[in-house]
């Protein structure tokens, strides 16, 4: 008897800690472990065999991980943090440096930050001129010039 409580106490002091760990690391990583261990705790107040209790933990776990992590991931957006950069695509600037991609050269505005700039292709683009973000590559903005028609 003394042996089976041993068992369903070690199972509740493993879920807490994988659930620690989860609060800490906040991957979605551990909490499948956690709520396999819940499994296995209960599988122990029924006085089943320790092989079957790990056999339990191991299955319910993996089982777990395999098909609700990534469910989880996309909803919760775990580990994704958007950034300034991905904001920024599609937004318009001003040209306040002539961009040209044989000299190297040229800035644009957005949002109230400089960046450097280049184009797709060797097109020049005046001071003044009307840009569309396309792309960030490095610490550049791809831009294409807008068209007087698409300034409207």
């Amino acid at each position: 008897m003394d042996f089976q409580l041993t068992n369903s106490m070690l199972w509740l002091i493993a879920a807490v800690a994988f659930g620690f760990i989860e609060a800490i690391t906040l991957g979605i990583a551990t909490i499948w472990f956690s709520i396999g261990a819940l499994i296995a705790w209960l599988f122990s107040l029924f006085n089943t065999p320790l092989w079957v209790q790990v056999l339990v933990f191991l299955v319910s776990s993996s089982v777990l991980l395999y098909f609700t992590r990534p469910i989880a991931q996309k909803f919760l957006k775990i580990g994704h943090t958007k950034t300034n950069a991905e904001t920024i695509k599609g937004k318009n600037g001003i040209v306040i440096k002539e961009i040209d991609n044989i000299q190297g050269t040229g800035q644009v505005k957005v949002g109230g930050q400089i960046w450097s700039a280049k184009t797709l292709d060797e097109e020049k683009i005046s001071e003044g001129s009307i840009i569309e973000i396309l792309d960030i590559q490095g610490v550049k903005l791809v831009v294409r010039q807008k068209n007087k028609e698409e300034e409207l």
